[in-house]
């Protein structure tokens, strides 16, 4: 159906009558004007029916040979623009669709408008649009148990704690749903094992896995080693599945340990970098991995000791144990007073450490 507007295009032509009405008119085209062009010339055409593609699974559409996760009214958009026939003389064109489900099937109408010399043209084409339900190529993946890469994260000389391997299982699928929601649809998590020694990660992807790997070391510390299996041959292209291991440290964030110099305590693993603060002094300092090797882990947060604070002075501060009422006097590690009533301390080597 068209529908034209009253306005009359400037076409620089002089009046002529037109073959098709007669009437003495701005000449379009082919001796006949506007009106009369319009009334009898169909700008768009396209089928009647429309197959698309779904993933029941996933909810993903395929669109030209590749699978999208896209809303359907976006889907049918670009399904609409490809299967429909629109002339190049219309300009400003637009495309609706109003559809109503009816026995398993969507009746759409398609609305297409454009103009042409200032006269707006619209034309609806009724469509029949059938939604073909068909597994996915990563869905059928993931059904399969296809995998790329094993992430192995370990610790170095101990078991991983339960809130280590908590907050490690909670770190690794938070990246992968980040991932897939930037676009990585073929990021899946095959499966997942906890093992005594650690956790093991099946993933679709190797690259993804190897970023994933660098992400958990740079977050929690550690080692990080990489070894390849052959698994056989695709296209006559070996093939082969990684294995990326990150080997966490001994030690963690809040343990406390001793060298030739000082007792310090652990507040944070970066990568190669451990930041810890000289409880003598308070002064934060960054150790190198490979610098922690001959140091003494004496313990972690248990060791930490809340006291009551009775005295103090510009140099010294005076705590009592609230259970044995024992007091005994310290020096401060900076100037200044101690503004609360209780303090954290820390007993390491026979010697009593004020915690920032």
């Amino acid at each position: 159906m068209v529908s034209i507007s009253p306005k009359q295009p400037n076409l620089g032509s002089r009046l002529m009558f037109c073959v098709e009405c007669g009437k003495e008119e701005l000449i379009y085209k082919n001796g006949v004007c506007i009106p009369c062009y319009l009334k009898h010339t169909q700008f768009t055409k396209g089928p009647s029916i429309l197959d698309i593609t779904h993933c029941p699974h996933c909810s993903a559409f395929k669109y030209k040979n590749t699978w999208i996760q896209d809303s359907f009214d976006n889907v049918l958009q670009r399904h609409v623009k490809d299967a429909f026939h629109i002339s190049n003389e219309l300009e400003n064109i637009g495309i609706q669709h109003e559809c109503k489900e009816h026995d398993r099937i969507l009746e759409c109408m398609i609305t297409i408008t454009g103009t042409l010399t200032g006269h707006q043209v619209v034309e609806r084409h009724p469509l029949t649009v059938r939604i073909k339900k068909t597994t996915c190529d990563v869905c059928s993946r993931e059904a399969g148990g296809y995998y790329e890469a094993i992430l192995q994260i370990r610790a170095d000389e101990r078991l991983l704690s339960k809130q280590e391997l908590a907050t490690l299982t909670a770190a690794v699928k938070t990246m992968v749903g980040q991932l897939q929601e930037g676009g990585k649809r073929g990021l899946f998590i095959t499966d997942m094992e906890e093992k005594r020694e650690g956790l093991d990660f099946f993933l679709s992807d190797k690259g993804t896995a190897l970023m994933i790997a660098k992400k958990i070391q740079e977050q929690f510390g550690g080692e990080f080693k990489q070894s390849a299996s052959n698994v056989g041959m695709k296209d006559s292209r070996q093939l082969y599945r990684m294995t990326y291991l990150v080997r966490l440290p001994s030690y963690r964030t809040g343990d406390f340990f001793a060298s030739k110099k000082s007792h310090y305590q652990i507040l944070s693993l970066h990568g190669t970098k451990v930041r810890a603060v000289d409880l003598s002094t308070w002064e934060e300092l960054v150790f190198e991995v490979k610098d922690m090797h001959g140091m003494k882990i004496l313990g972690g947060p248990d060791l930490v000791k809340e006291m009551m604070v009775v005295s103090q002075s510009k140099t010294d501060v005076q705590l009592m144990d609230t259970k044995t009422y024992h007091t005994v006097e310290i020096r401060k590690p900076i100037k200044g007073d101690i503004t609360t009533s209780t303090v954290k301390t820390v007993r390491l080597t026979d010697q009593l450490f004020l915690l920032p």
